[in-house]
């Protein structure tokens, strides 16, 4: 039975130009790295751009929270030793207050048509709602980016961010952890997202997942907006309990996933 939906956050509950963000944040922490560290800009840079391809490779085998593993990872490149305490104050205002001054320009961040809707749409049925981003950023950063949709992050159950994370999307393992940390299983979470690559766990762990992202996936329990998710999500929940009961949630239709109003309404 279906106990919490999931919701990605980048370009799922709020628009944001993710590769412009992801350029002008690691930026900014390779400078904020170099002053601290005493190296070369590019060099601080080259070993920032390493820690995130560590934390987001599905290759890892560690058992470390991605956080260390970012710095364990940055420290070795730039011959320093790892110690967090130098690095809080700068890096906990530079999540926290600086890069609030990057929502305008080319990033272009702010609220998403039918984000409010949907969560609402989950909380009127009682279920629970977590945010399930990819978990490679801190926890601070994640709230500002959810001020920027002007999303209330206390009506999340739960948000993966990178120190309470050991894998990043699309590994199930990533998944598995943060519905235990719940309390739940992943036949009783929806999770609803925007990246074909990245929303639907790999392998698959029976966790159905709704798509509202611009491409045509051939798998998946819903396709369409998130507002259409919002007005549909009562009879959905209903049928993914009904397929519970079938023992096939969690499975992609043999010819395609559930489709929005307005593709059913053209056949």
């Amino acid at each position: 039975m279906i106990k919490a939906v999931l919701f990605d956050l980048d370009d799922t509950l709020i628009d944001i130009n993710l590769g412009a963000f992801m350029a002008r944040y690691l930026a900014g922490q390779a400078r904020i790295l170099s002053r601290v560290f005493r190296v070369a800009p590019p060099f601080a840079y080259l070993a920032v751009v390493e820690g995130y391809l560590r934390i987001d490779s599905f290759a890892r085998t560690d058992d470390l929270t991605s956080e260390r593993l970012f710095f364990q990872t940055v420290c070795r490149r730039v011959g320093r030793p790892l110690d967090l305490d130098v690095l809080a104050e700068p890096l906990a205002y530079y999540d926290a207050e600086y890069i609030d001054r990057f929502r305008g320009g080319i990033v272009q961040a702010g609220p998403r048509a039918g984000s409010h809707e949907a969560i609402a749409a989950a909380r009127s049925l009682g279920l629970e709602v977590a945010l399930a981003t990819n978990p490679v950023f801190s926890l601070a950063v994640d709230r500002t980016r959810m001020r920027w949709g002007e999303i209330d992050p206390a009506i999340f159950a739960g948000v993966s961010h990178w120190a309470n994370s050991r894998r990043s999307k699309p590994c199930a393992r990533y998944y598995q952890e943060f519905v235990s940390s719940l309390g739940l299983i992943p036949q009783e979470c929806l999770m609803v997202g925007n990246d074909a690559g990245r929303d639907f766990p790999r392998p698959a762990i029976g966790m159905p997942t709704a798509y509202v992202g611009h491409g045509r996936p051939g798998r998946g329990v819903f396709r369409g907006s998130l507002l259409e998710l919002a007005h549909r999500l009562p009879e959905l929940v209903v049928s993914l309990n009904e397929r519970e009961g079938r023992g096939a949630v969690g499975q992609a239709s043999p010819s395609r996933p559930t489709d929005s109003y307005h593709d059913r309404t053209r056949r």
